[in-house]
């Protein structure tokens, strides 16, 4: 994880949100440990209390279980209740505004699918 924060959003929520990540790319496997919150907060220079929050609000979200003494696990069953939310999500507020766009460009299927233009390749 980067320690670059978002002015934008609180930085419980960013923290939220890459252990969310962490979790949908297998970097965090269900039934394994998450960070301590002190080691969270040691490495990125947050408050306890910031990271907390963040492991609270997983906990809420049925992702993460509080093992008493031993620390926090993501829950059996978490990648894929994260994959079923993500595609809702994706499918009900993502696209319906790229599709808008897309279509606003008169872009379509083939330019869609086809490599990217020399210019954008190089820029990559």
């Amino acid at each position: 994880m980067s320690a670059h924060w978002n002015d934008s959003q609180p930085i419980y929520w960013q923290l939220k949100e890459r252990t969310v990540a962490m979790i949908l790319d297998g970097t965090l496997a269900e039934g394994e440990p998450l960070p301590s919150v002190r080691n969270v907060a040691s490495e990125f220079q947050l408050n306890p209390i910031t990271v907390s929050k963040s492991y609270q609000a997983l906990v809420e979200e049925g992702l993460v279980e509080k093992r008493r003494g031993l620390g926090m696990f993501v829950c059996e069953g978490a990648r894929r209740k994260l994959i079923a939310s993500e595609r809702a999500k994706f499918l009900n507020e993502e696209w319906p505004a790229m599709l808008a766009r897309i279509e606003q460009l008169g872009l379509s299927m083939e330019d869609l699918l086809s490599d990217p233009p020399k210019q954008e390749r190089k820029n990559r």
